[in-house]
């Protein structure tokens, strides 16, 4: 229990926060209010982020403890304070043309009309995150030197197709050229160009880590900084991070309009996004059940699509976040079976 220690330290603050805030403005039933809606949201955002974590962990448990208490310090503020309240800040204020003092203003005074504006970009903000999200599982979907297949020889095969380099970025143009069919015409090009950009700064982070990798450790795999830490690596966290929490973001206003109670909510989930991720590295987790990455890859995969088909249809988040847990928990089991035949073979 010590690695959620400081988790349930910033669970006690900012439920006493959000009580205090709904009390401030409408006296004991607000209160009331506040709390239990600052106690749905964070429930909501691990539930939703729970690959998050798995995917985290993945990559830190090679990283030097440099890197990894970097992410795990920093990291975590940005997460809290940078995606989840002023990334939302940032695109309304570049929606509406305003100053982010007079947004953050906005979103204190007039909470409907900050989540109308942030609502309204919705379909861009979907077709950047999912296309990012997309090529994390495509890219590890397409890994020839992964040795585990949790879908046996039809993943086998689909992971030899990795030899072809481009094939994933070809997937994903492909995808979003057919999502755009979803959006009305008006919003198509601004669709496009977010899409894109989500897709460029995936192969972007990539380059970055080949670059640097191969300045400090004279090349080997392209991405493999990636894998042990550095500042490519920690891009790659960091915008992974974004695209996870910003869906979350969305989804909070549909629960409330108070950005206050939404921060303190889904800070109360990163923190224990943050503690899991420690745990799942310090504990080795994920080398004792071998799935367990497989699953949450291919969790990130449905919340991609899910994101894309968010531009036109309304996805209840408790499907979106029971269909995450579900990957898990079925890589969960197959990793406990894999371990019990261990033995015999």
């Amino acid at each position: 229990m010590k690695h959620f220690t400081w988790s349930f330290v910033v669970t006690a603050v900012c439920l006493m926060l959000a009580t205090w805030w709904g009390y401030s403005n409408h006296g004991l039933a607000g209160a009331v209010t506040a709390l239990s809606i600052a106690a749905i949201l964070a429930v909501m955002e691990v539930s939703l982020s729970f690959d998050n974590a798995v995917v985290n962990a993945s990559v830190l448990k090679n990283w030097d403890e440099f890197w990894q208490k970097l992410f795990l310090g920093v990291g975590i503020i940005i997460a809290v304070f940078g995606m989840r309240l002023l990334f939302p800040l940032v695109i309304v204020a570049a929606a509406a043309d305003l100053g982010l003092m007079e947004v953050w203003n906005l979103a204190l005074n007039d909470p409907k009309a900050y989540s109308g504006h942030l609502t309204a970009h919705h379909a861009e903000v979907a077709a950047f995150g999912g296309m990012f999200l997309l090529l994390v599982f495509l890219n590890f979907l397409f890994d020839e030197e992964k040795e585990m297949h949790w879908l046996g020889n039809f993943e086998k095969k689909l992971a030899s197709l990795g030899k072809v380099s481009s094939l994933a970025v070809m997937i994903a143009i492909g995808t979003l050229m057919g999502a755009l069919t979803m959006v009305p015409e008006a919003q198509k090009m601004v669709v496009l160009v977010s899409g894109l950009w989500g897709i460029l700064i995936y192969v972007g982070v990539d380059a970055i880590s080949s670059f640097l990798e191969k300045e400090e450790e004279g090349g080997t795999n392209v991405g493999e900084m990636v894998k042990r830490g550095g500042i490519g690596g920690f891009l790659y966290l960091e915008v992974l991070d974004a695209s996870f929490s910003f869906d979350g973001v969305i989804g909070a206003f549909a629960i409330t309009n108070d950005v206050v109670i939404i921060m303190l909510g889904l800070a109360i989930g990163a923190m224990f996004v943050r503690s899991m991720t420690v745990y799942l590295v310090r504990k080795g987790t994920l080398d004792e059940y071998v799935y367990l990455e497989h699953g949450a890859h291919y969790a990130i995969g449905i919340l991609a699509l899910i994101m894309l088909a968010s531009m036109k249809f309304h996805v209840p988040e408790l499907f979106t976040g029971l269909i995450g847990v579900a990957f898990i928990l079925a890589s969960l089991w197959s990793s406990l079976k894999h371990r019990k035949q261990l033995p015999k073979e």
